[in-house]
């Protein structure tokens, strides 16, 4: 479970992580044409951190167009995607994502005839509203729904992340239709049956959080579009290779542009591509505003305290 921490308030997101190769895929009944309900499961090798995941995507096009949060896929090396209760499985490529709105897109490969979740609108939600939540609840690949009520609107929210960072969403939709690891992605459907928001995260005491499909839909266009931003990024991601504490190299991929480079534990990252880094936020921030294949200039001490200058072929790597 990915456990989040705010000091006010205890908010974990809802994604599965370590869940092992064999999750199983079963569920609802089998549809006719076309395939499934809209919502899939999405299975994540996070070969670099030597475990897995699972979440919930909606399905934006018969052809394949997914729509889940960036956390869900983050990090991966391998996506696998599957329509619960057939036999239809698909890989799956990231077309792009937003982290601080936490919305990612991907696309699955050779889909066809998929059927589509259908789009409300989050403006007209009001407080009280019925609501029903839709995921991969414990990651076990079969789909479950609860129902609930909106208990508030326009909420904001901190979770911390896997390495310690404090993230904030604003604008979130809060309810108290429970979810569990493995929801993340997952619609949160109105009366109506329509999406109104994508189920995220979790507070210990029953409330849980979603994205207003508004946003989404708007990161969403914005992505296929091919716009990239200092918020959004769009196509394959630019890989260095280290992980680090603050800007301290605390680990070296191997056969990574880093290792390559010279970089060791211990080297201090002073700017990547001639932006000064403070933290890990601005490490990662210098590397995506680059593509794979170009080169940049990385500035660092090494443990002796000389500074020093290594130029890098940057790799294509996983989603951030």
């Amino acid at each position: 479970m990915l456990i989040r921490k705010t000091k006010a308030l205890v908010v974990f997101f809802v994604a599965l992580a370590a869940i092992g190769s064999g999750a199983a895929i079963a569920a609802t009944r089998e549809s006719a044409s076309p395939i499934g309900t809209g919502v899939v499961v999405i299975n994540t090798n996070l070969r670099l951190e030597d475990t897995w995941a699972a979440g919930t995507g909606m399905v934006l096009t018969s052809s394949g167009r997914i729509l889940t949060n960036n956390h869900v896929i983050a990090g991966a090396t391998t996506i696998r995607v599957a329509v619960p209760n057939t036999t239809h499985r698909y890989a799956a490529r990231v077309v792009g994502y937003d982290i601080a709105d936490d919305v990612a897109v991907l696309q699955l490969r050779s889909a066809t005839n998929l059927r589509t979740v259908t789009i409300g609108s989050s403006a007209t939600l009001a407080v009280g509203a019925s609501v029903t939540a839709v995921g991969n609840s414990g990651g076990f690949g079969r789909l479950i729904s609860v129902r609930g009520r909106v208990i508030r609107l326009r909420r904001s929210i901190t979770v911390e992340s896997g390495i310690g960072e404090l993230h904030r969403l604003s604008g979130v939709i809060e309810t108290n239709a429970s979810l569990r690891p493995g929801d993340s992605g997952g619609p949160l459907l109105d009366s109506a049956g329509k999406v109104v928001g994508m189920d995220t995260a979790a507070a210990f005491g029953g409330s849980a959080y979603a994205i207003p499909i508004a946003t989404a839909a708007r990161v969403t266009s914005q992505i296929v579009a091919g716009k990239a931003s200092p918020r959004v990024h769009v196509g394959a991601t630019a890989f260095l290779g280290i992980r680090v504490q603050g800007t301290t190299v605390d680990d070296v991929v191997r056969g990574s542009p880093a290792q390559k480079a010279g970089l060791k534990p211990g080297d201090v990252i002073i700017s990547v591509g001639g932006k000064r880094v403070t933290g890990e936020a601005g490490i990662t921030s210098a590397v995506l505003a680059h593509k794979p294949g170009q080169v940049v200039t990385v500035v660092y001490t090494d443990e002796t305290g000389t500074r020093r200058a290594a130029r890098v072929r940057l790799a294509a790597g996983p989603p951030q």
